[in-house]
């Protein structure tokens, strides 16, 4: 009788530990989750700048536009993509706003007049702190992918994974496209 209580305590403490790392490992991946969704909170609030931004702009480039048709093209790209659940497609047009993004002070340095409207200056300030944000939200959801990658791989977690197939994920990290990466590893310093 003794040893039938022993297993039953022990097959019970097993349980619990199970449900503890279960319960971790969703919690990691509904985080991973979150933090996607955070990163298109990031993405609306740009698209909602960048309209606004054009329809501002429209007054003093009518002739100037190449820039801003290339933002609306690649966000309906990127719209496109997302519908269709193409997650890379989404991301390249994603980060080629990001690169437009880059040279739009340099448009805006062209029109004297418009470079000071009190309008496109706050709109300037408000694509900066979207284009923050939006950084900060994809570091958020690549360290979650990082940390659930962690315990999915640890021996005990990955025991469960085992036992459980729908707790096993691979998310993609959400890194610079690898021309803007090599540019940043040929950089040098010119004095």
């Amino acid at each position: 009788m003794t040893i039938v209580i022993l297993l039953l305590i022990i097959f019970l403490a097993l349980g619990a530990w199970m449900v503890m790392i279960y319960n971790k490992l969703i919690a990691l991946i509904e985080a991973v989750n979150n933090n996607e969704k955070q990163i298109d909170i990031q993405l609306d609030r740009r698209y909602k700048v960048f309209e606004s931004l054009i329809n501002v702009v429209k007054k003093y480039m009518d002739y100037e536009q190449t820039t801003l048709k290339d933002v609306v093209a690649l966000r309906n790209k990127a719209q496109q993509a997302e519908a269709a659940g193409d997650e890379s497609g989404r991301r390249a047009a994603e980060d080629g706003i990001s690169k437009v993004v880059s040279g739009l002070n340099l448009t805006f340095e062209q029109y004297p007049d418009l470079k000071a409207n009190q309008n496109v200056l706050q709109l300037q300030e408000e694509i900066v702190s979207t284009e923050n944000k939006l950084a900060f939200a994809k570091q958020a959801y690549n360290d979650s992918i990082e940390q659930y990658n962690v315990a999915q791989k640890s021996f005990f977690e990955s025991i469960v994974v085992g036992l459980f197939p729908k707790l096993y994920k691979s998310f993609v990290y959400w890194a610079l496209p690898s021309d803007q990466v090599q540019q940043k590893e040929n950089y040098t310093v010119k004095l």
